[in-house]
């Protein structure tokens, strides 16, 4: 379907771990996003900006910084933007509660949807133990993801030449792998809990770059996904259901996959 000629509204739009400053960041399909789709309300759910990269090799190329004015755009045009800081851009914890450019730097919000629903907003790297108790083993990890996304590039430049569009190579083997597959389930779990003691409803969140939607035990857990690897945002519609929706693109054709929505049962 293509996007060149409508702007798509939403009640609220979720987006996290852009990792601009690194080359696996997909900036093009980002603005593309931003450009078609309007909020009310946008959150910025940490690892806008990877701090961790830069500090080792600085790569700010002109579409990363297209996409922070038009972030900066919206903010100013009336969306209510909250920017949420994650571990890779944790330099921004150190502004917590101020406002620059209309964009508010909070820790967590609580999120009320148009149905009477409350979410737990967070990063979510607070429950992540490697990133907590072990950052030397982090940025390890950090370096060996690093080496798998520039394969992804690779694989991905050869696919545009042959006209398919955007495919994650890391995506696919992350959720092939057990050990993967059973950090993402306590990831889940961890934050669902959380969420429970929050007293809410659900929990929206980021950090570990797997979109989902899915009830746990009560809780509505939502995580809003990336674009490094799937390209992926969580929208909130003005009944206050949640979609997760998947960006892609080829060349300058731009499609959008709605991926199953929240059951009225979660509800």
């Amino acid at each position: 379907m293509s996007r060149s000629d409508t702007v798509d509204r939403y009640r609220t739009i979720w987006i996290s771990d852009v990792h601009l400053g690194t080359k696996a960041c997909q900036a093009g399909l980002l603005l593309d996003f931003l450009k078609r789709t309007e909020c009310e309300t946008l959150y910025l759910v940490g690892d806008i900006v990877d701090g961790w990269r830069l500090k080792k090799n600085w790569y700010w190329p002109q579409a990363h910084n297209d996409v922070i004015q038009k972030l900066l755009r919206k903010a100013r045009k009336g969306t209510k933007v909250y920017f949420l800081p994650g571990n890779h851009d944790e330099f921004g914890r150190q502004f917590l509660g101020q406002n620059f450019g209309e964009v508010e730097i909070v820790d967590e919000a609580i999120h009320t949807g148009a149905d009477g629903r409350r979410y737990l907003v967070i990063h979510g790297d607070q429950f992540d133990v490697v990133v907590k108790y072990a950052r030397w083993l982090a940025h390890i990890g950090d370096r060996a993801y690093v080496m798998l996304l520039a394969a992804n590039t690779l694989v991905n430049a050869v696919r545009r030449r042959f006209g398919f569009s955007y495919w994650s190579l890391s995506a696919y083997l992350k959720h092939r792998t057990k050990k993967a597959v059973e950090f993402v389930g306590r990831f889940e779990t961890a934050l669902s809990e959380e969420a429970r003691r929050h007293g809410v409803d659900g929990v929206v969140c980021g950090h570990i770059h797997t979109a989902e939607i899915k009830d746990m035990r009560g809780i509505l857990y939502c995580n809003d996904g990336d674009w490094v690897e799937s390209c992926t945002a969580l929208v909130e519609h003005e009944s206050g259901e949640m979609e997760i929706l998947r960006w892609t693109g080829i060349e300058q054709t731009k499609a959008i996959t709605l991926l199953p929505a929240a059951r009225k049962a979660a509800a």
